[in-house]
């Protein structure tokens, strides 16, 4: 949110300098963070092991940068909060954010980051149903692990589908989280 945005509970909230400065810093680090990890993937691939685990390294170091921003901002809440915030954020993504840059890219001819773009839509909309069935069934002492399609990032508990229902991947290929 920027400077006078509207917070969850309809209220202005201004923003210091420095809260503007840690969202922007939170942003960067969490961008290197990824960027990073994606670069040892790469140095794996061309059969350079030693500079992917400092790709890993770094994007570790990062992590922790953008934890720590995110700490200073006050922004780790109870995790019935970060469940509410985190279906906020998914909603806006799917039902505003995306379909907006569907469009552009539509517009533009680019097809990469059209698929790029239907990919995360229809993947943040099922993001948000799984935060709220987490809501709903925070206290129940059911454990199960999910499980994440490597093309296009659909979720999903207990079992991978035979084939990923937004990109199509093969079940097989998804990737178990603990």
């Amino acid at each position: 949110m920027g400077n006078g945005d509207i917070s969850l509970n309809g209220q202005r909230n201004p923003m210091s300098k420095t809260e503007e400065l840690l969202k922007k810093a939170f942003a960067g680090e969490s961008m290197a963070n990824r960027t990073y990890l994606a670069f040892a993937e790469k140095a794996e691939e061309e059969g350079y092991p030693q500079a992917a685990r400092l790709f890993r390294a770094a994007s570790e170091a990062e992590a922790v940068h953008a934890k720590n921003h995110l700490l200073a901002m006050k922004a780790l809440k109870d995790t019935k909060e970060n469940l509410r915030e985190a279906i906020v954020g998914e909603t806006h993504e799917f039902k505003e954010m995306y379909p907006s840059m569907i469009e552009v890219a539509k517009e533009e001819g680019n097809s990469a980051a059209l698929r790029s773009f239907r990919y995360a839509n229809g993947v943040e909309e099922i993001h948000a149903r799984l935060y709220h069935d987490m809501m709903e069934s925070l206290e129940s002492p059911e454990s199960y692990p999910y499980y994440v399609c490597p093309v296009c990032g659909m979720t999903v508990g207990r079992e991978p589908p035979e084939r990923c229902p937004v990109c199509g991947a093969k079940g097989s290929l998804f990737a178990r989280v603990e």
